[in-house]
Order: C-alpha cells, then sequence, then structure tokens
C-alpha cells in the first residue's frame, strides 16, 4: 500500500520545463519592440483633379500651374498661357536654386494661389517625383541673417505629361509642305 501512494505522490508532482519557452520570450519581445519603433509610414496627400473641372472654371483668367517633369529638363508652364521657364537637367544635376527661385517669384505674383500640378513623363523616377514634390511645397529663403521657410504650393496635383510633339507649339520649320495646287 506504501509503494501505491509513493507512485502517485510522484506522478503529481512532475513540474514543467518552461526555460525554452522562457527563451524565446527573452529574444521576442525585445525584437517586436525595436520592430515597432522604426517600421514608420509616410503619408502624402495629393488632390486629384475633379472630372468636371473645366466646368466650375470662372470667367476671370487664373494661374494653372503646371510643371512638366521630362528626362532632360522641368518645364514650368501655366496652362493658358503657355511656358514660364525650362531648367535642363541631368539624372545628377538640378540647379534646383534657380528652380526655387522662380517659384518663389510666382508665388509673391500669386500668393492666394496654392495649387500646382505635376505632369511626369513614363520614365520618371519616384525619387525625382519626391524631391520634385518637396522643393514645390515650401523652400528656405535666407533674410537678413535668418533663414525662414517659405510655402509656396502645397496642393500638388499629378498626371501624365503630354507628347514633347503635342506639347511643343507648331513652327515652320516643322508643319507640313502645302501640296501644290493640280
Amino acid at each position: 500500500m506504501k509503494l501505491a501512494n509513493k507512485r502517485r505522490i510522484s506522478e503529481e508532482t512532475v513540474e514543467l520545463d518552461v526555460t525554452t519557452f522562457m527563451n524565446l520570450m527573452v529574444i521576442l519581445i525585445p525584437f517586436l519592440l525595436i520592430s515597432a519603433v522604426f517600421s514608420r509610414m509616410t503619408v502624402l496627400e495629393l488632390n486629384l483633379p475633379a472630372l468636371d473641372a473645366i466646368a466650375k472654371q470662372e470667367d476671370s483668367i487664373k494661374l494653372q500651374l503646371e510643371l512638366h517633369i521630362r528626362e532632360h529638363s522641368f518645364d514650368i508652364r501655366d496652362a493658358n498661357l503657355g511656358l514660364i521657364k525650362s531648367f535642363e537637367r541631368t539624372a545628377d544635376d538640378t540647379n534646383w536654386k534657380a528652380f526655387s527661385d522662380v517659384l518663389v517669384e510666382i508665388k509673391s505674383r500669386f500668393p492666394e494661389e496654392k495649387n500646382i500640378t505635376l505632369l511626369l513623363e513614363r520614365s520618371t523616377d519616384y525619387k525625382t517625383l519626391i524631391s520634385v514634390m518637396d522643393r514645390v511645397r515650401s523652400t528656405d529663403i535666407v533674410q537678413f541673417l535668418s533663414v525662414e521657410t517659405v510655402e509656396l504650393f502645397p496642393n500638388i496635383s499629378i498626371g501624365d505629361a503630354p507628347d514633347l510633339q503635342t506639347d511643343a507649339p507648331l513652327d515652320a520649320s516643322t508643319a507640313p509642305a502645302p501640296e501644290p495646287a493640280p
């Protein structure tokens, strides 16, 4: 009878070994905390043009600023008047100072304007798009001994750039020759 009691007691006193589970938690919890800190998401708000935007236009001529982002140039245009300024660029070098100066001058002439449309060629890379968006939203201006951040055109719309053939005005050198009358 004593032997049977000893077996029951030895069977009931079995302890669980949780050291492997604790080792897993010691490694897993700091990893999850560290990865949660570094995964941040940045959101850029874009205003897409409405389908009926043409119907809502006012009678007065208003600035409709467009920036055509091409492989070798930035073309700042007004949709009504045409080309304002063109900047040559390469993949490695862009004259951001002159680009910002023109945008500041346009903003000084039209201080209430906040909209700009970026028209991209299909070959435009993401890095160029984000760099242009940052430069179009705001710029730093040196006034006396301080640097001031000036808001330029924060409401950005994005679209496809027209082809150079349809975008350029037709001149005499590219016009087809008239056919002679029979």
